[in-house]
């Protein structure tokens, strides 16, 4: 195939911005951002000992206080530090998808599996007219219908998703949009504590990600095992035992409740706190029965087991990925739909946002000079539908949405507070071309993303043709200690700037989204330290919030609800039920200390039921 002509000349990055007060830095948290290596030399993994984080608890009480974490400045970057870029087109430009030997995996066969498939022939005459086009009418132009203008009102802002579904499309202003959500305000909105699961037992640091709910029960991981709760009362409906940690969870679940994650062989032993992330496999969240698993070789790995550090769900496609390359696997079956390949052009799938599609992040080149593809793929073969390049200096993105589709990414390591995220690039998930770059002052926005994982943003959601963005805590009304509060500001997709309509937490409390619920978005309400919090569904378009869940501002329940820290727990909410629970656990003290606050596993509240 005849390579396209050269992308247009370079173009200016967009003017940066904001809105909310900056905060200083603290010292980086251990854990999510443990420092991948090189792909001949892979990361431990998802599951590698993390230390946990503070709770949020009491965010407007004096640092002195125990429990203080939600509201804390920012932390510090993950991963390595920079390295130099290499010379491609700039930053943020929407330029043109590459051949396919520029780490294209070879098509998929019949099982057992090889790599994913190429660009097909379509898309590659599609891009080189493109590439023309480009040339003819000049990188000015171009620029501009793609939606950057530089001007004051380019969009600014930070990310994440959290799980949940997302909708698409939809004009600005507020003129028909929100509404359609499921979750409807109860008579009355004050709740009660339904349960409390106390935190295992465990020989050091173990990861407990993941987290879903039924009809019938709360799930989650436990101890070398996934374990199904009882909504009204907390009593363990059903174990499933595996024969290690689950080490990668899906944030994604089928209609009928099936859903894929990832598990170490065997169980871990002292003195090595970890095993290899290398099952693949799908529970049905109704029974707890393990339906299947399996494993694949090939990629860096060579004849041993690929590890992987992440996993998705797409229709009836399982993706998993990590340093070693990526995979596929039939929902129905385990059949592997497409494996690592060890001489794959040195690109590597890092790992897939699915939901609605199913994307992923393919890193090549050398570890010193790496550059991206986001490329759209058929869920079935693997096969590239679009792709976009990211600009020089990423090296790492997120997937927050794949339909719309948006990434984001901290190019250059610029964003300075761990959060994972500078920039968001809203693309056309069937062409690949950038149509609008959304760059973030991480001093004024929330929202996180693991640097190394694909499909980890929370906080930030996807929907109405809008991304909804968290600010970060700052000064109330009052200008008194302990009123800080933050909005909810949202960003057109198409165009990447700000909308008129924002949600306003009110003093002294903070909105945590935490995912979409038709056109609405679920979010929570961080309190102060003398009231219970509160889940409010805030509408899409014009930005008004509705209480559905208040807890108490009881003592004791307060301290249960604090002791989760918003940036390492997970927190859903469905029909009337709220839960938060923890994403790691860790060896108690020797001499614990009388103030120690006491943690949980799980907590749960709930109005009428």
């Amino acid at each position: 195939m005849t390579q396209p002509p050269p992308p247009p000349p370079n173009q200016p990055p967009d003017p940066q911005g904001g809105f909310g007060a900056p905060t200083p830095p603290q010292q980086p948290e251990p854990g999510y951002g443990y420092p991948a290596q090189p792909p001949a030399q892979p990361e431990p993994g998802y599951g590698y000992p993390q230390q946990p984080e503070p709770g949020y608890g009491y965010p407007q009480q004096p640092p002195a206080q125990p429990g203080q974490g939600y509201g804390q400045p920012p932390q510090q970057p993950y991963g390595y530090p920079g390295a130099p870029p290499q010379q491609q087109p700039p930053y943020g430009y929407p330029t043109q998808p590459q051949q396919p030997q520029y780490g294209y995996q070879q098509p998929v066969a019949t099982p057992p599996a090889t790599g994913r498939g190429k660009l097909s022939a379509q898309l590659q005459i599609v891009i080189a007219a493109a590439v023309a086009v480009v040339l003819i009418i000049g990188a000015g132009i171009w620029y501009a219908n793609s939606g950057g203008d530089g001007g004051d009102d380019q969009a600014k802002g930070s990310g994440g998703t959290s799980q949940g579904s997302t909708t698409g499309g939809g004009a600005t202003g507020g003129n028909g949009l929100g509404g359609g959500g499921k979750e409807k305000a109860p008579a009355d909105t004050k709740s009660t504590m339904t349960f409390q699961v106390p935190v295992p037992k465990v020989a050091d640091v173990t990861d407990v990600s993941g987290s879903w709910i039924t009809d019938k029960a709360f799930v989650k991981p436990g101890v070398n095992s996934v374990v199904g709760y009882d909504l009204d009362k907390g009593t363990v409906l059903w174990t499933l035992p595996l024969t290690g940690q689950v080490c990668g969870a899906s944030r994604h679940v089928t209609a009928d409740n099936k859903v894929p994650i990832l598990f170490e062989a065997t169980k871990r032993v002292a003195p090595r706190y970890y095993q290899p992330c290398t099952e693949v496999g799908v529970v049905d969240l109704n029974t707890g029965k393990l339906l299947w698993s399996t494993s694949v070789t090939g990629g860096s790995a060579g004849d041993q087991k690929a590890r992987f550090s992440e996993v998705t769900l797409s229709g009836a496609t399982v993706a998993a990925g990590g340093t070693d390359g990526g995979a596929a696997f039939d929902l129905a079956n385990g059949n592997p739909r497409w494996k690592p390949q060890a001489n794959d052009q040195n690109c590597y799938d890092m790992g897939y946002g699915g939901g609605e599609g199913l994307v992923a992040v393919r890193k090549c080149g050398s570890y010193d000079s790496p550059s991206l593809l986001i490329q759209n793929l058929n869920p079935t073969t693997g096969a590239p539908l679009s792709q976009y390049k990211m600009p020089a200096g990423a090296k790492y993105a997120s997937v927050v949405s794949t339909k719309p589709l948006v990434v984001a990414a901290d190019v250059g390591e610029t964003a300075g507070d761990g959060s994972g995220i500078s920039d968001y690039f809203s693309l056309d998930e069937k062409t690949g071309k950038l149509k609008a770059k959304i760059t973030a002052d991480a001093d004024q926005y929330g929202g996180r993303c693991r640097a190394t994982e694909v499909e980890s943003c929370t906080q930030v959601l996807v929907g109405n043709g809008r991304l909804y963005v968290p600010t970060e805590e700052h000064e109330g009304s009052t200008g008194e200690y302990g009123d800080e509060t933050n909005e909810i500001i949202a960003f057109d997709l198409a165009t990447g700037r700000t909308v008129p309509e924002k949600a306003d937490a009110g003093d002294k409390y903070s909105f945590v989204p935490l995912r979409m619920d038709g056109g609405n978005l679920i979010v929570y309400k961080a309190p102060p330290y003398d009231q219970g919090g509160r889940i409010v569904s805030v509408d899409g378009g014009t930005m008004k919030e509705t209480l559905l869940l208040e807890n108490p501002a009881n003592k004791t329940i307060h301290s249960a609800e604090s002791s989760f820290s918003l940036n390492g727990a997970e927190l859903l909410y469905r029909d009337g039920r709220f839960f938060l629970s923890k994403t790691l656990v860790s060896k108690p003290r020797e001499n614990p200390s009388p103030n120690d606050i006491k943690e949980h596993l799980v907590v749960s509240f709930s109005v009428g039921h």
